[in-house]
């Protein structure tokens, strides 16, 4: 596992853990309701990188008895773990505080301080952002927009934490556009719609993560362009008659498990069809790092 993805987790929870601290602290000083929800954000945005933090450590170990395969996918159960976390501590939370604040307006106190919470806020998730945007530039390919790298994307901890610094840098400015109405028009309606707004922007992230984690946890095949790959080099096998089946598994984000199943031309002996394989698994890890462990099946040729 490469540095890149811990450095961007490490650098957004240190922006969180500053935020959360000022934040809180305004929202005691102020009563506002959406800087309290944003507190709480910035609260579970920490948690999500410890999590995080936690599934590269686990993904990290070696194959044992029980998981012969490693255990890369331990990295999409807790990346899905901390979508589940955004929707229901993150957005359940501000839902709570944006209705409580509705029933039950309280004026704002002292409302300048937020301004100086907010501003200050933006500093350090805009410093987080670009680190993830710059990382995640790294990882994606050219000529791929960034949903497009995200939903072809093996490695969810880079573009978790992108979408979660995107939608902090959103609830701030929710936040600010709900505390400036409340204060220009005397009605305390605005702060409490700000923590609703945010609420459904946490949720909205969250459901879009869990979507982009769900299909690697249950067993995601590898790029196409992996499978092409390793379906062009068989083809060119000396004795290869047909290529059957391309089939690939995601087992982490540096690990693919690929199965092949090749039909040989007739006459060629055992022997020669060990060499053949042992030929073509070296040069399919060879050519694709990522592909860890190679199982080439001799059958009979398919029909179409």
């Amino acid at each position: 596992m490469s540095g890149s993805p811990k450095k961007v987790i490490w650098a957004a929870m240190a922006a969180n853990l500053a935020i959360a601290a000022i934040k809180f602290f305004a929202a005691w000083r102020t009563g506002s309701s959406a800087i309290l929800s944003e507190g709480i954000h910035s609260v579970v945005d920490t948690s999500d990188q410890v999590l995080l933090l936690y599934g590269l450590h686990r993904a990290a170990l070696p194959p044992d008895r029980d998981f012969p395969f490693g255990h890369g996918k331990e990295i999409y159960f807790w990346s899905f773990v901390v979508a589940m976390l955004i929707f229901s501590l993150g957005a359940g939370v501000s839902f709570y505080e944006g209705v409580h604040h509705l029933l039950h307006p309280a004026k704002l106190v002292d409302p300048k301080v937020n301004y100086f919470v907010i501003a200050a806020a933006m500093i350090f998730e805009g410093i987080s952002w670009t680190i993830s945007v710059l990382e995640f530039r790294k990882q994606k390919k050219p000529g791929l927009g960034y949903l497009q790298a995200i939903h072809r994307g093996k490695d969810p901890t880079l573009f978790l934490v992108l979408m979660e610094d995107s939608a902090a840098l959103l609830g701030l400015l929710t936040a600010l556009i709900g505390i400036g109405l409340s204060q220009a028009t005397g009605h305390h309606f605005f702060d409490g719609a700000a923590s609703l707004v945010i609420g459904a922007i946490l949720a909205a992230t969250a459901v879009f993560l869990a979507r982009e984690t769900k299909g690697l946890l249950i067993g995601e095949a590898a790029d196409r362009e992996a499978e092409q790959v390793i379906r062009g080099i068989v083809q060119k096998g000396q004795h290869v008659e047909r290529v059957n089946e391309v089939l690939t598994l995601q087992m982490g984000p540096e690990y693919v498990l690929a199965t092949v199943a090749l039909a040989f031309a007739d006459g060629i002996t055992a022997d020669q069809i060990e060499d053949e394989v042992a030929k073509l698994e070296t040069e399919i890890k060879k050519s694709l790092p990522t592909v860890k462990k190679v199982y080439i099946e001799a059958e009979g040729e398919k029909t179409v």
